[in-house]
């Protein structure tokens, strides 16, 4: 659940004294949220008292957190040792948290070129963390809505070369589109203005269990900006026209777990894949 559509109105809504300008302290945040399942300090009491309800219903939230930043690491090696990759577009950021994309791709690849996108006050606040890269690579941000593909590409075009192959990200996100035809034609916009050999990495939630949908409902009816969950049979729509790569769609943990890892878990309420357009 990161967050990428802005609250209505959170521009203007009072903040804390010890919150930046603009932020709404009163109201759950779903990037705060997640940043406390993950153990950080970038979040309000509000958040850690939704994310403890949420967690009452559903203990596997804070697992599918950790299983996120797992899955994260794994697709960013294949894409920079196995695919080439050497550019991203990562859309739906969130808050900086350990492992960022750009300390994933830039430890394998210091050359590599990291585009962050939201669209969120309390995100962009904390950006300068997401831009120290390496002398050799690039980093940005863009204050864009995932709604709106064009203004990301455009944007996007000052830091990456969109006639390379680039890899996009977006790691929890689509479940804020409920509309499946609109979250559909985002992600197709994206890819159909990347040249062949660009890859699509995405992970969102699953409506596996009466558990997860509790706790979602819950979580939706507490003010956040809602975010939906999907069957693994429509998760797969987003990579329609693409190649998967092995193993495909698949519960996090199952995706290219490491020979050296200890036993993995295996199936949990949300699932990703990285796939290459042809």
């Amino acid at each position: 659940m990161s967050e990428t559509p802005r609250t209505p109105g959170s521009a203007d809504a009072p903040a804390t004294a010890d919150a930046p300008p603009g932020i709404d302290t009163r109201v759950p945040h779903s990037a705060r949220i997640w940043n406390y399942w993950l153990g950080g300090k970038d979040n309000y009491p509000v958040d850690r008292e939704a994310g403890e309800a949420f967690r009452a219903l559903y203990p596997e939230i804070v697992e599918i957190a950790r299983y996120s930043r797992v899955f994260l690491g794994r697709a960013m090696r294949y894409l920079v040792e196995d695919a080439g990759i050497r550019q991203f577009l990562d859309i739906g950021t969130g808050l900086p948290a350990v492992e960022t994309t750009h300390q994933l791709a830039q430890r394998l690849a210091p050359e590599a070129r990291v585009v962050y996108v939201d669209n969120d006050p309390l995100v962009l606040a904390h950006a300068r963390a997401l831009l120290v890269g390496t002398p050799e690579g690039a980093t940005d941000y863009v204050d864009a809505d995932l709604r709106d593909p064009d203004r990301i590409l455009k944007a996007a075009a000052d830091t990456l070369d969109l006639s390379r192959p680039v890899g996009v990200m977006l790691m929890g996100v689509m479940g804020h589109i409920p509309d499946d035809d609109e979250a559909l034609a985002i992600v197709r916009h994206l890819m159909a203005a990347l040249p062949s050999g660009s890859h699509l990495t995405l992970y969102d939630g699953t409506d596996v269990g009466e558990a997860a949908h509790a706790a979602q409902d819950d979580y939706n009816e507490g003010g956040a900006v809602p975010y939906i969950l999907r069957s693994r049979e429509r998760l797969a729509r987003f990579f329609d026209g693409l190649e998967l790569v092995e193993p495909g769609l698949v519960s996090l943990p199952r995706w290219r777990p490491e020979i050296a890892e200890p036993e993995e878990r295996g199936e949990m309420n949300a699932a990703g894949a990285v796939a290459r357009k042809p």
